[in-house]
């Protein structure tokens, strides 16, 4: 295995910022990379939780060939703690990998092009923790013309995170909170490389990054203009910002659900603030679900949940004063 590093009778994994030292037999914290005689292996590599067909949008990717389809598959496990994961039942629950379906690489590349995808999503759990079966099935879909997007966590070590995002096409990455008091508390994780890895992706590949912040009340909704801040001075003003909901999940499961009303506050600090491209995410609302043009300020692109109402992009344009849209359309 490429990210690892022998130290003396066990074996560190080098993929996360965890770096797990294993001994033989044992599994990191993510449960699913595990040192089997003095290499660490992937035990979830060629099974999955399930192939699904999705619109580009529920990744969600609202700048990334809009209305496509998208081939979405995700395994077991995760290298983060997060307290509210709102997909537990794959990440934290252990139950047999036989249980799972089973797809190699060339399987789900076969199985997007037979359904008419345009791409291949690595989702539903971190594909940071299925590392080689997420790059072997991108490379092949480079290979085939399928675009690779992937949903992360982004907590990944810098030395993978080039080989990772290079292989991207697409990624929507969770910035979870901008507090390391919240990483450390409620993520079990830290801030610093999820933000190196951001930085990474967006100034130094040619992947087409977007963020997700879920609000959670009371926990991370009190760090958005640092948030902003912190974008505007890294990543420039164009990259684009989701707000999504909380519900009640895992360890939060007594917490209430986010009410638009926060979502709305968040975004509206947002683009006051300058970023040009910023949404709401998982509570149906039009107006911040649209994109509009950074110059003219007319709607480009209208949104109904994950459903296109109206497209006034032409050749990736503004049709009302010509200026190009960021991202790939």
């Amino acid at each position: 295995m490429k990210y690892q590093t022998v130290k003396g009778n066990k074996v560190q994994c080098d993929i996360c910022p965890r770096m797990c030292n294993l001994s033989d037999g044992q599994s990191g914290f993510c449960y699913v990379r595990k040192n089997d005689g003095g290499n660490i292996v992937l035990e979830t590599y060629g099974y999955n939780t399930g192939l699904a067909i999705d619109p580009v949008e529920k990744k969600p990717l609202y700048h990334f060939l809009p209305s496509s389809r998208v081939l979405s598959f995700g395994t077991l496990g995760c290298n983060m703690g997060c307290l509210f994961c709102q997909n537990w039942h794959t990440t934290k629950q252990k139950f047999p990998i036989n249980e799972c379906e089973k797809a190699t690489p060339e399987q789900i590349v076969s199985t997007a092009l037979a359904y008419e995808c345009e791409s291949v999503a690595f989702t539903y759990n971190d594909p940071i923790c299925f590392f080689e079966y997420a790059t072997d099935t991108a490379r092949l879909c480079r290979e085939a013309g399928l675009k690779t997007i992937a949903v992360t966590s982004g907590f990944i070590n810098k030395e993978p995170a080039k080989e990772f995002f290079n292989l991207m096409d697409g990624a929507n990455i969770d910035l979870k909170g901008f507090s390391e008091t919240f990483y450390s508390k409620n993520c079990l994780a830290h801030l610093e490389p999820v933000l190196d890895s951001i930085k990474y992706a967006v100034n130094e590949t040619g992947c087409i990054v977007e963020l997700t912040t879920m609000l959670i009340e009371g926990e991370n909704d009190q760090y958005v203009e640092q948030e902003c801040e912190w974008i505007l001075k890294n990543l420039g003003d164009t990259i684009p910002l989701h707000f999504s909901a909380f519900f009640p999940k895992f360890k939060f499961s007594d917490r209430n659900s986010t009410k638009f009303e926060t979502l709305k506050k968040a975004y509206d600090t947002a683009k006051s603030m300058g970023l040009k491209y910023v949404y709401t995410g998982n509570i149906p609302d039009i107006e911040t679900s649209t994109t509009y043009c950074k110059t003219c300020g007319k709607p480009l692109i209208v949104r109904d949940g994950y459903s296109i109402r109206d497209n006034n992009l032409s050749d990736g344009k503004c049709k009302y004063c010509g200026t190009a849209c960021d991202g790939l359309f």
